[in-house]
């Protein structure tokens, strides 16, 4: 008994350190176990990682939250970037921040960037719908190396973006009532920590697919006390993101995990998260139904009360947990 229980100890052991190769396929994964998982960049691209890649402190000290950058964008630059630069008040004066519009602040995930493809997606939705001031934020210099590093640099990228808007609204004027965060992956956790830091003053917050792995019982992910309404869209649950249940609504759109509809690969189904919430912007057709609990949500029986999934709107209130379907392509 003894030798067959070191046997399955080995085997498990080789399964969770054996090197994946086939791209964005992560049926070996096992969450908390495995070391390597295939993810996503900003162009939806599988990259291997590591998880046991060792943090060098040192880099952390050069690459944190202080290289932020914050990219405006209004209707009246839809497609050209102002860019304010923390503690220079003539960079929002010669901008066309307005302090009477809501504020609408969008930050991408690992190795990715300002231009990556959801923050045109996802601000170019928002000015469709509404007359208003959209933050991308650019922390490339942290988020393009090894994942376990940007994992380590997040508190420090959410805790600039806190200060950098409580700067903001205190300069040129504003209104926390009518701040929106979003966040994508490692995104989703440095909302999370931007809203903590200002003492969750965000009337709402929203996480797209928060990322899951070295995310799991971690004080700092993203949690529903850190805005006054925070949401979460969960797309990949178990694999590249959280599964569990961390925020005042959680929407689990058809099962919360991998394969989501149209996905070839698995990587897809985190990338889907954007997507559906840059859509839900436009169009607010996602309706959700109440679960008595997650295992509901996972085999999409739920039938209660309607939450609508994402959207722009800021006094959206509620709590639970969700389920939905969707399509497998654009608009979903």
């Amino acid at each position: 008994m003894k030798l067959l229980v070191v046997l399955a100890a080995v085997t498990a052991l080789c399964a969770g350190s054996a090197l994946p190769t086939i791209p964005g396929d992560n049926s070996h994964y096992v969450e908390g176990e495995s070391r390597y998982v295939w993810m996503p960049d900003g162009e939806g691209v599988p990259h291997l990682v590591d998880l046991h890649a060792p943090v060098e402190q040192k880099l952390l000290e050069t690459r944190n939250g202080a290289n932020n950058q914050y990219w405006l964008f209004t209707r009246q630059n839809p497609n050209n970037r102002q860019i304010i630069v923390h503690g220079n008040a003539n960079t929002i004066w010669s901008s066309n921040y307005n302090r009477n519009r809501p504020t609408k602040v969008v930050v991408h995930g690992w190795n990715s960037n300002g231009n990556s493809a959801m923050n045109p997606a996802i601000t170019s939705a928002f000015l469709a719908v509404q007359d208003c001031n959209v933050i991308v934020v650019d922390w490339n210099q942290l988020a393009n190396g090894l994942y376990t590093v940007a994992v380590n640099g997040v508190p420090s990228v959410g805790q600039f973006l806190g200060n950098f808007l409580t700067w903001l609204i205190n300069t040129a004027g504003g209104n926390w009532n009518q701040v929106h965060l979003v966040g994508f992956s490692l995104g989703a956790h440095v909302v999370g920590n931007a809203g903590r830091t200002t003492g969750s003053r965000p009337i709402r917050i929203t996480g797209l697919d928060p990322a899951g792995p070295q995310w799991g019982g971690n004080s700092r992910a993203l949690n529903r006390n850190d805005g006054q309404y925070v949401e979460a869209i969960h797309t990949d649950g178990g694999l590249l993101g959280i599964f569990d249940q961390i925020a005042d609504a959680d929407f689990y759109p058809n099962g919360g995990r991998n394969p989501q509809p149209g996905c070839a690969i698995s990587t897809c189904s985190h990338s889907r998260a954007p997507d559906l919430f840059a859509s839900s912007i436009r169009t607010n057709h996602f309706s959700g139904r109440l679960c008595a609990n997650i295992n509901q949500a996972s085999n999409n029986q739920c039938a209660g009360g309607v939450l609508m999934m994402g959207n722009a709107i800021l006094n959206k209130r509620g709590s639970g947990i969700y389920g939905l379907r969707t399509g497998a392509s654009w608009p979903f």
